[in-house]
């Protein structure tokens, strides 16, 4: 490991009943959110069904379903199979337009709450059943409900282990209750204990602890902290929701309240007022500029919830939940807490940086919403799925809002610069570019921290909106890989987001796992699209890509490899990927002369021979007799073209891993120049890793710079001149790069050499 220089500036944290971000908040522009969901500037690829779709429901409409579902409940508990000693506790309802509804059941025992024992309930117009989704199948048979290990043991224990987390002012919040653990298998009695103060980095503490109530072994733990005008940080001059006496509180989205901490840790702090209903001056010195963004972001989220989704309110049930700014001193997070219903945000290193983005409002306030619906656990998987949900509708809020100054795009925390260095806190094409998250499941997944193990979910939100590949959109560069190199077909981005939405709202419970996950977005796409349809096969498909599940057939689909650039007489040999059902036939218009493409394999190979540019279309053929193409620019140069030999073909730089070779093929004749240019362009986050030599045909290395670890700037963008007047030119020259410490990764953009 390098030195740390004073950079980086990392934040941990937690989410649910305190869900902190983990990094991540305030806006500059005007702001025009959207009224309909078309993506902006996306082409929807399919309509979902409207009669499945949710209605908008209001307070009283939702408090109506949820009365009728209280007087029928003992009946649906006999009807589900339930024994004696179980009850059903209705907890939502929602309701799509063809009159289904999902009505969402939390279980006793014997009294006691069954933890791990929600379920889903689907009921057709008229009250018919259709179908039931358990967090748990095994039958709750407890041989008694008397507890052997005491409860102020089983409380003490539960602080011991806060405090290993390095919680500080540590204390039980709750006294221990007895309940009923069914999430991890077997149901056990149990008591959950619930342990207040601060966790270490002074996020509000709301650990669960749960532990046996017979032998006081731990059994599972999980954290619970999860219209005037203003002059934004972040998104310009807004409007914003503001009552007639000039406060901060918004009477058209359930009295939604923003206050000021003033660096306080507890209460509500003062609620913003202002004297003429121009609030903030758009930077720091204005406390009222951080409560502006963050209004404006609970704004938008709610908006965006109510006219796409149909859900008024977090709840659902037209109240607004409440925002506090200015919490604590250089504090580097944001968090959503159950306990006081509430969205609260540091002011970032230096007090200087409020994380108020719009993504980051979106990503708190959705933690609530995920806690009144599915009640993701924030540990393990579906703490990961959790995390992801927040991220997830904080991309879709953001492009929905369409402000000008805060452009929709899939990095998460991107305004906020988390880490000091321009980079967002979380990428979604490929999570693993922020050293930490994973792009796709594996076994162990649940054991990492849920801000990481969201990565997979993300990713797949991504590909399922935009598909594999090279992208840019809004102006943001995208290249998403696959777990099995295969490519995806994007379904839009709002379809997307419907399908997760509905998958969330009426499907998954409270520890769906990824592989749960997949089946909550198939029956929520079968639901919406059909099964069988291509949206439905390639949502299955963006799960393929991130390891969860198999491949779904739906037609050919072929990756583009990006435009290409060859020398005259160059070797070539590029090979073009395709996906489709049974043998697969490949086919190309617009080849550079001496090319040509393997019918069956679809590598093209050759020496080019003709210099020129020409449009390369791809078609492939599958057995079913469907068909895709891909279409690209192919560029072949002379070896007198300025006498530049260049590749622009990305080479991605494995972090503290092995070095790496870029390839130019030089075909001019005579010894190489004593003052040979080599122009360099790497894309890097902490360019201070890198060592990079030039390496001619020869095997002779040049080392054109050395590592260096307090060197913190990002990129390298530069040229070299070598004296390699005693080598032929002729023959392949290749720039080599490594990464020699750890913590970063990048990619070779481009090199060229000047003869």
């Amino acid at each position: 490991m390098r030195p740390t220089p004073h950079r980086r500036a990392v934040a941990t944290g937690a989410l649910v009943a305190v869900t902190a971000m983990l990094a991540v908040g305030v806006q500059t522009g005007s702001a025009n959110a959207r009224t309909d969901d078309a993506g902006s500037g996306q082409k929807i690829l399919a309509k979902a069904d409207p009669g499945a779709l949710p209605v908008k429901l209001s307070p009283s409409q939702r408090a109506e379903l949820i009365r009728d579902a209280n007087a029928t409940k003992a009946t649906t508990a006999k009807s589900l199979g339930l024994g004696a000693k179980e009850k059903l506790v209705v907890r939502d309802v929602t309701k799509d337009a063809d009159g289904t509804t999902h009505t969402r059941y939390e279980r006793t025992y014997d009294g006691l709450p069954v933890l791990g024992g929600d379920l889903v309930v689907d009921a057709a117009k008229g009250g018919k059943l259709k179908t039931v989704a358990k967090a748990t199948k095994a039958r709750m048979t407890i041989a008694s409900t008397s507890a052997s290990f005491a409860a102020a043991s089983a409380e003490k224990d539960a602080v011991k282990a806060a405090k290993a987390q390095g919680s500080k002012a540590t204390k039980a919040d709750r006294a221990p209750r007895k309940v009923i653990w069914a999430a991890s298998g077997k149901p056990v009695l149990a008591y959950e204990t619930v342990v207040g103060g601060l966790q270490h980095d002074g996020t509000p503490n709301e650990l669960h602890v749960i532990s046996d109530a017979k032998t006081g072994k731990k059994l599972f733990q999980f954290q619970g902290v999860q219209q005037g005008t203003g002059n934004s940080q972040y998104s310009g001059k807004v409007t914003i929701g503001t009552s007639g006496s000039y406060q901060l509180n918004d009477t058209s989205r359930g009295g939604h309240k923003t206050y000021n901490l003033n660096k306080g840790t507890s209460g509500t702090g003062t609620l913003f007022t202002d004297t003429d209903d121009v609030w903030g001056n758009g930077t720091n010195s204005d406390p009222a500029t951080a409560g502006v963004d963050a209004h404006y972001g609970a704004q938008l989220t709610w908006d965006y919830y109510k006219n796409v989704h149909g859900r008024n309110g977090i709840k659902g049930d037209g109240v607004g939940a409440y925002s506090r700014v200015h919490y604590g001193n250089n504090y580097v997070n944001a968090f959503w807490s159950d306990a006081c219903f509430c969205m609260t945000y540091g002011d970032g290193s230096g007090n200087a940086k409020p994380l108020t983005s719009i993504d980051v409002a979106a990503h708190e306030m959705t933690h609530g919403v995920t806690s009144n619906t599915a009640k993701l656990v924030y540990s393990g998987e579906s703490g990961g799925l959790n995390e992801a949900t927040s991220d997830i509708f904080a991309a879709a809020v953001e492009f929905w809002a369409n402000n000008a100054q805060d452009v929709g795009d899939y990095l998460v925390g991107e305004k906020i610069d988390i880490n000091s260095n321009g980079t967002p806190l979380r990428y979604m094409d490929k999570p693993s570019k922020d050293t930490r998250s994973k792009d796709s499941w594996y076994s162990g997944l649940g054991g990492i921290d849920v801000h990481y193990s969201s990565g997979p979910a993300n990713h797949w939100f991504y590909l399922a909106s935009e598909g594999s590949g090279q992208k840019e959109i809004n102006g943001v560069k995208y290249d998403s890989p696959t777990s099995d190199g295969l490519p995806v077909t994007a379904i839009g981005r709002d379809n997307a987001a419907k399908i997760w939405f509905k998958a969330l709202s009426q499907r998954m419970q409270s520890n769906t796992d990824y592989a749960g996950a997949r089946d909550a977005t198939l029956w929520a796409a079968g639901e919406l699209f059909g099964v069988g349809s291509e949206t439905y096969n390639n949502t299955a498909n963006a799960w393929a890509a991130i390891n969860v599940g198999p491949r779904v057939s739906t037609g050919v689909s072929v990756t583009s490899p990006g435009d290409q650039v060859s020398v005259l007489n160059q070797a070539v040999s590029l090979q073009v990927k395709a996906t489709g059902s049974g043998t697969l036939n490949y086919t190309a218009t617009g080849l550079p002369a001496g090319l040509s493409i393997n019918a069956s394999t679809g590598l093209i190979s050759g020496t080019v021979t003709t210099a020129g540019t020409s449009n390369v279309t791809v078609t492939v053929k599958d057995a079913n007799g469907k068909t895709g193409t891909a279409t690209f620019k192919w560029t072949v140069n002379t070896s007198g073209d300025g006498n530049v030999f260049e590749n622009t073909t990305d080479v991605a730089i494995p972090d503290a891993g092995d070095a790496v070779t870029s390839p130019v093929v030089v075909t001019r004749s005579g010894n190489a120049p004593s003052a040979l240019k080599v122009d360099v362009n790497i894309k890097h986050t902490y360019r201070g890793d890198l060592q990079i030599d030039l390496v001619a045909p020869d095997g002779t290395a040049y080392r054109l710079k050395n590592s260096d670890a307090w060197d913190s700037a990002a990129d390298v963008v530069a040229s070299y001149t070598v004296n390699a007047s005693g080598k032929a030119a002729a023959g392949t020259w290749k720039l080599k790069v490594q990464d020699v410490y750890s913590a970063d990764d990048g990619y070779i953009d481009s090199w060229k050499l000047t003869f």
